[in-house]
């Protein structure tokens, strides 16, 4: 599987999990596993996530009432009441640290506290800086959003690797073409 994490928050790493939107809708989280490394890769901690494929349409609809709220709050328009519901509905769980008898921290909470976790890190995007920086990748084939801390703020791409790579790929061969 593709999972790429460029987006530099859990938020914005589940949202990549789907790519071409409009288009072809190229879909990641396809199995369980997918969201098990979905969940490794964007660096959650969490030790008592359990579930399997049934639960994959919970984690997709939350996946997309967050991409409307984020794309809407960058167009400057309102969220729609569905998605804030869903969204505020989801954030109100948690993921719960707690100390073992050995002196870890264990992280609890299941896919609901999961998704809690994640709602919340879209409402703390929401609310901070970073709202500003936000930007949706330059490739028209890409849909990942990106908090771009590039040092002039033009950053186009999600990430050089892929998206990058191919424009400036393309770009080359557009120059050296022969007339």
């Amino acid at each position: 599987m593709d999972l790429r994490f460029s987006g530099g928050r859990p938020v914005l790493a589940l949202l990549g999990t789907l790519s071409e939107r409009g288009s072809t809708d190229v879909e990641r989280l396809r199995t369980w596993a997918d969201v098990e490394d979905w969940v490794q890769g964007a660096g959650v901690r969490i030790d008592d996530l359990d579930g399997d494929d049934a639960d994959l349409p919970r984690v997709r609809a939350l996946r997309e009432a967050l991409y409307r709220l984020v794309t809407a709050r960058m167009a400057g328009t309102a969220p729609t009441e569905a998605d804030r519901g869903t969204v505020n509905g989801a954030a109100a769980a948690a993921l719960t640290p707690q100390l073992t008898d050995a002196g870890e921290v264990r992280w609890t909470g299941g896919l609901q506290g999961l998704l809690g976790a994640v709602a919340r890190d879209a409402l703390d995007l929401l609310a901070s800086p970073d709202l500003r920086m936000l930007r949706e990748c330059a490739d028209a084939h890409c849909t990942r959003l990106f908090v771009d801390r590039s040092r002039g703020g033009r950053r186009r791409w999600c990430g050089m690797k892929g998206c990058g790579d191919r424009a400036k790929a393309a770009a080359y061969r557009r120059r050296h073409r022969s007339p």
